[in-house]
């Protein structure tokens, strides 16, 4: 009865992988590139520079607060849209929400290359569901975004 429950740790794709599974609508985006993971992180983890090359949507994000791994940034859209997200930032992780926006982005080292992933969306207040629309395809130009600046 006191046999110890066994221990896994996740990589940060698989992470993304977890938590995207239980939000109703969200779809995670995968691909591998080659290069080192330090040279992917380096543009994904720069939420004020690179990181609205690479995700469609935001034409800018701003950090306003940053406490260790939280941090809290405001972004805004293409359309116009603004939102204050929040949530947690590291090494090969970026988990950031709102009450109508999910962003999140994942990195690990594979081989002499690095694997991320990609989800978010537009989300209903007080749900876990996203709605689905246009989220493979901006997933998949975040890919292509992030290859170019490679």
């Amino acid at each position: 009865m006191n046999e110890p429950w066994p221990i896994t740790d996740l990589d940060p794709v698989r992470r993304l992988y977890a938590l995207a599974g239980g939000i109703r609508g969200a779809h995670v985006t995968e691909a591998h590139l080659d290069a080192p993971f330090e040279r992917v992180w380096a543009l994904l983890g720069d939420l004020e520079g690179a990181f609205g090359q690479v995700v469609p949507d935001m034409e800018r994000l701003r950090v306003v607060r940053r406490q260790g791994e939280r941090v809290e940034v405001m972004a805004h859209s293409r359309y116009g849209m603004r939102a204050r997200l929040r949530g947690v930032q590291r090494p090969g992780w970026c988990w950031l929400q709102s009450r109508f926006l999910l962003l999140g982005v994942a990195a690990a080292p594979e081989g002499s290359g690095t694997r991320v992933a990609f989800t978010g969306g537009v989300r209903l207040p007080t749900q876990a569901v996203l709605i689905p629309l246009g989220v493979r395809r901006e997933g998949s130009r975040s890919v292509r975004r992030l290859t170019a600046l490679l």
